[in-house]
């Protein structure tokens, strides 16, 4: 397959890419009319949207927020665009679609030698004393990176604690989340918890002793042609010092606020290079052993990865191929990947209700 040109994404026929031209433009049409219940002032944050039961001062907002446009997306296929709807170079906040971002820095970091292996203990690489306690010491990176850590601790002025219960999708109870819960041993039990997500980010910003956004910007978002308008924004409270320099460590998400905030056109891009394994323009940014290890279910939930949600036995889409995984952020943000249709969908602001159904038919439009 010939590789995207690094200037731009082309637009092709949508019948020379094997779409039914009338059957996309009635799943673009659905896209547009499936925008999502959040408002467009988004300056209360994340945490007043999602009601989210957080009592102060855990709901406090530590980073900025961004006020968000209509639906907006695009759909690829075999490296070309074959529709798109909304203004696709919008930058839009971006939400947890961010933490998938950081599994790209990881495997960065793993092909760097900066991480020997995902199953060493993070103690022998953290430069702060946060992995010295009993729950913490045999804590891997493979348990931050799949999300069954079970850190104990606070960093950013929020505890652990505040995610504990969190429940995740559309109709998702959180009438226990931020209560005690027994921790259990490291690698064990599955919990989606942005300060555990955070402390990974911190943790390879120590490994690479440089802001994560350099780095990706050098080694990823400037080699496949993204644009200039991305940015990653850090908490204001979220320095730590490295070789006598204070960096800004960034979230993994925009739960209080910051985060990536990035236009579709460019997520796009990342997607592509995931459905080349890491190849562009005759370089391989990523090593390509990187996408089998993001893409290996989690041995205690086998819809996750490394920071990637995965759709074994259709769970998390039943309208989408197994083959599929996603990228996905509160909003709703979806990335879709799969390489073996050789596609890439970016879905902005939809309901999360409705997003089986888009995918459905923008299935149903390739016969």
């Amino acid at each position: 397959m010939d590789d995207v040109s690094p200037a731009g994404l082309n637009r092709a026929d949508p019948g020379s890419l094997g779409f039914d031209a009338n059957r996309l433009a009635e799943a673009v049409a659905f896209a547009e009319s499936a925008e999502t219940h959040w408002p467009r002032d988004l300056s209360a944050g994340l945490a007043a949207i999602e009601k989210s039961r957080e009592p102060a001062p855990w709901n406090e907002a530590l980073g900025p927020s961004k006020n968000r446009t209509g639906p907006n997306g695009l759909i690829l296929k075999n490296g070309s665009i074959a529709a798109s709807w909304g203004d696709t170079s919008s930058v839009e906040m971006t939400f947890s679609a961010a933490k998938s971002y950081l599994s790209i820095l990881a495997g960065l970091a793993v092909a760097d030698g900066l991480i020997g292996s995902i199953d060493d203990p993070v103690r022998d690489y953290a430069i702060d004393a946060a992995f010295d306690t009993d729950q913490n010491r045999d804590i891997t990176w493979r348990h931050l990176l799949n999300m069954t850590s079970e850190f104990e601790g606070s960093l950013w002025d929020k505890p652990d604690l505040i995610d504990r219960h969190r429940r995740i999708g559309a109709d998702a109870d959180n009438s226990k989340k931020g209560t005690h819960r027994d921790l259990q041993p490291p690698g064990s039990f599955w919990e989606y918890n942005d300060v555990r997500v955070n402390r990974l980010s911190l943790c390879l910003m120590q490994v690479f002793r440089r802001p994560l956004p350099d780095v990706l910007k050098e080694r990823i978002m400037g080699p496949i042609g993204a644009s200039d308008t991305w940015t990653w924004h850090h908490y204001r409270n979220s320095f730590f010092e490295i070789d006598g320099v204070p960096m800004a460590s960034v979230p993994g998400g925009a739960h209080w606020g910051g985060g990536l905030w990035i236009a579709s056109l460019d997520h796009a891009r990342m997607g592509q290079l995931i459905v080349q394994r890491g190849a562009w323009a005759g370089q391989q940014l990523i090593p390509e052993s990187w996408f089998e290890a993001l893409s290996t279910p989690c041995p205690v939930k086998s819809t996750y990865g490394l920071l990637w949600w995965l759709n074994t036995g259709g769970a998390q889409f039943s309208n989408a191929p197994e083959t599929s995984f996603f990228a996905l952020g509160a909003g709703q943000h979806l990335v879709w990947i799969d390489p073996a249709l050789q596609l890439v969908a970016v879905f902005r602001w939809i309901d999360p209700r409705k997003t089986n159904d888009l995918i459905g038919r923008i299935m149903a439009s390739l016969g």
